[in-house]
């Protein structure tokens, strides 16, 4: 691929990986409806269940999610963004629901002058070194 050309938007994950301990009778009941053919997998079951307590619970999370004053879905955070809040002379408060993603290319000497804290709740991209200094103005 040639080296001048450059990514306009980067592609972020649709899906993060999460790990959960189950009991062996649990388990066993997600292999059964497993196998018995009402679910194509354990990952499918799983997200299936969390789907519907997703739903059954709507209403909580979207009185808290503006009760919190949160973003939804994706914020994508550019060093151009950061520099202009730096040049304004303000503090940016991130505040996440979903997944929260700082541009490669900032520094971390900027998200410190910039960022004054991080709540995500979901994900958070950024290089190593942003989130070393953030990691103390970060929930």
């Amino acid at each position: 691929m040639p080296s001048n050309i450059q990514e306009l938007r980067p592609k972020f994950p649709e899906t993060e990986k999460i790990t959960i301990n189950l009991g062996f009778v649990d388990l066993g009941h997600v292999d059964l409806m497993v196998t018995d053919g009402f679910y194509s997998n354990r990952t499918d079951f799983i997200r299936t269940a969390i789907r519907n307590q997703l739903e059954r619970h709507a209403d909580v999370v979207k009185q808290s999610t503006a009760r919190k004053g949160l973003d939804l879905g994706l914020r994508n955070y550019t060093r151009a963004d950061l520099e202009a809040v730096q040049r304004a002379g303000e503090m940016l408060h991130i505040n996440v629901l979903g997944l929260a993603s700082i541009a490669q290319d900032v520094t971390a000497e900027l998200a410190r002058a910039t960022i004054g804290s991080v709540s995500v709740l979901g994900a958070l991209h950024a290089t190593p070194a942003v989130k070393a200094a953030l990691a103390d103005r970060t929930r």
